[in-house]
């Protein structure tokens, strides 16, 4: 699928990949879900707060933008290029979580990003620089990244470590 343009089909790539993780995630029992291995050490858990972690953190690039801030991209203290650091910190940070606090997380940062998506414009979300903060790059693309394109990437590892594990 083409990366989305407008907002009716960023919700429907957003609705789409998320429902596909779920299908992955649903015949999973809880003890699977905290084995180590989708992806390196991580979790299907690690994986979901990982998900859930960057859709928050997109979010509050646009909360920081919306009050005349510039936030710091990725987040404090790490640049674009120290990705598997910053990826490692989230991991660190949620790892001792409990599953079902996780899931719940996962949901209604979803519910959230999908809100806020809604009630923004098409102009809003594909107007490149039409938020100071995204300089020439549009709120819509930070938001795909954090989202659909996110999901796709989750359920392709969950989806290949079950492969691997039901071996």
């Amino acid at each position: 699928m083409p990366r989305p343009t407008n907002k009716t089909d960023l919700l429907a790539a957003m609705d789409r990949e998320r429902s596909q993780v779920e299908t992955v995630l649903d015949p999973l029992a809880p003890a699977r879900m905290v084995q180590p291995g989708v992806v390196g050490e991580w979790s299907v858990k690690d994986v979901l707060a990982h998900l859930a972690e960057w859709e928050q953190m997109a979010l509050g690039w646009y909360r920081a933008g919306l009050r005349g801030e510039a936030p710091a991209l990725p987040a404090p203290g790490f640049k674009w290029n120290e990705l598997p650091r910053l990826n490692r910190a989230i991991f660190e940070r949620h790892r001792d979580r409990p599953l079902d606090e996780v899931v719940a997380w996962w949901r209604s940062s979803r519910e959230e990003m999908r809100g806020v998506v809604a009630s923004l414009s098409d102009a809003d979300l594909f107007t490149p620089g039409r938020f100071a903060w995204t300089r020439k790059n549009t709120l819509g693309t930070y938001f795909v990244s954090a989202t659909s394109s996110h999901d796709l990437w989750a359920r392709t590892r969950i989806a290949r470590w079950r492969r691997r594990e039901e071996v």
